[in-house]
């Protein structure tokens, strides 16, 4: 049987305790439970994402949320740093948006994302990164990494080549749906979603074909059988509702 990975939850924060601390030179409040990613955008920050998803839980994986913190000398994920008191954010520095575009355009490098051959064209959150930051070339070789196309479920396919390992596909069928049919394996440019034992999708025994991986994938590695590009828009509303709803159950369970 497979085992499900252990979820790293910090024991450590105070949902009621109110912070008080700086993101670009703006004070701020929150409370000790809300990522810094969180609190900027609730404070019209803009800072850019490709892993994270509202509903989903927060893996880091992307880097592309990085942010500058007074005292400290690396660059941190916003998504999974929390606020200290009178702590220092930069989201905009001059460090930080070059070490932006150069993990942006490593992404690129390391799969074969070509834009103007992609069926997700003009609907692709990494495509829309790259306009947001201004990144108009790739100054680094393409790896152009051979990976195969699964298309042997009935609705569905996965072609690997245009995965950028976000995880949101592991994440939304493991803590939504509840099937943990997509998994990771591999190291490095090696590494690939699997289905069960990486076996074929279509042969699949815990998949319910409920479709919500295809929904959230950021680019065109999941996509719809007989779909057209305009139809390829992403629909997530259904991701913090029914985290909320599950939420509200498993209180009431407590109770």
């Amino acid at each position: 049987m497979k085992q499900h990975p252990q979820k790293k939850v910090r024991t450590d924060l105070n949902p009621s305790r109110l912070l008080t601390f700086k993101i670009d030179e703006r004070d701020v409040s929150a409370h000790e439970d809300e990522s810094i990613l969180t609190v900027a955008r609730q404070n019209g920050i803009s800072i850019p994402t490709l892993c994270h998803l509202d509903g989903l839980s927060e893996r880091g994986a992307c880097r592309l949320c990085i942010i500058e913190v007074k005292g400290v000398a690396k660059l941190l994920p916003s998504c999974v740093t929390f606020p200290r008191q009178d702590m220092e954010v930069i989201t905009n520095s001059e460090r930080v948006v070059t070490y932006r575009k150069k993990i942006l355009e490593l992404l690129f490098t390391e799969r074969n994302h070509v834009c103007s051959v992609c069926v997700s064209n003009g609907h692709c959150e990494l495509q829309n990164l790259a306009v947001e930051l201004g990144v108009t070339h790739v100054r680094y070789p393409y790896l152009y990494p051979r990976h195969a196309v699964d298309a042997s479920h009935s609705r569905f396919s996965i072609d690997h080549n245009r995965c950028v390992l976000c995880l949101r596909c592991v994440r939304v069928c493991d803590e939504i749906e509840g099937a943990h049919t997509w998994d990771i394996m591999g190291r490095g440019i090696t590494s690939q979603v699997i289905t069960d034992l990486n076996q074929p999708w279509g042969t699949s025994e815990t998949c319910t074909g409920c479709g919500k991986c295809v929904q959230v994938c950021p680019t065109g590695a999941l996509s719809e059988k007989g779909k057209s590009v305009a139809e390829m828009i992403k629909r997530r509303q259904f991701l913090p509702y029914l985290q909320m709803m599950r939420g509200r159950q498993d209180d009431s369970w407590q109770k």
